[in-house]
């Protein structure tokens, strides 16, 4: 059953974001305690990140935010390109006006990968409305960019210049 109050609708979504922000969070510090040594303290991160990705996905579905493949795939166009026209250009901006280095390197990584994740999206949705799956290979991620190569990853990262050696794999 799809949650229809306004008032309850907001506070899922407000736990929707939060719990979606802690499972980043407490990914992004298991791999800062596996590289300072301490794998155990990893493992506790990542399962408790797994649990609040359980809490986010029961809130999502909650939401009626869950559909069939074709219009997930949609909804990711949505988001990568709204990201691409409107989020990042603004973001990348105001970081440059305020000269925030760091800010105007991460929002233009994000950008530029962005691009790329909606096109892939696109090509999936084609595939999906005729009830077929993609012809895809390995797909390779820039673990500093994000930058996303399907069946073939360059020698450095087009967007931030990693070795092709760092890339992550999806088999």
């Amino acid at each position: 059953m799809v949650v229809k109050r306004k008032m309850t609708r907001k506070f899922l979504e407000d736990a929707f974001a939060g719990e979606s922000m802690a499972h980043m969070r407490y990914l992004i510090f298991a791999e800062q305690a596996e590289r300072e040594g301490f794998p155990k303290v990893a493992r506790l991160f990542r399962a408790i990140a797994y649990a609040e990705f359980v809490h986010a996905k029961n809130h999502f579905i909650a939401l009626g935010n869950l559909g069939k493949t074709p219009e997930n795939l949609q909804a990711g166009i949505e988001g990568e390109t709204y990201e691409v026209e409107e989020m990042y250009p603004v973001f990348k901006n105001a970081a440059e006006f305020q000269r925030e280095k760091e800010a105007v390197r991460t929002t233009h990584y994000a950008l530029e990968a962005e691009k790329i994740h909606a096109e892939l999206y696109a090509k999936a949705k084609e595939k999906a409305e005729k009830g077929e799956d993609i012809e895809i290979g390995k797909v390779y991620i820039c673990p500093v960019c994000g930058y996303t190569a399907v069946d073939e990853v360059p020698d450095y990262c087009p967007i931030c210049g990693t070795p092709k050696d760092r890339f992550v794999v999806f088999e």
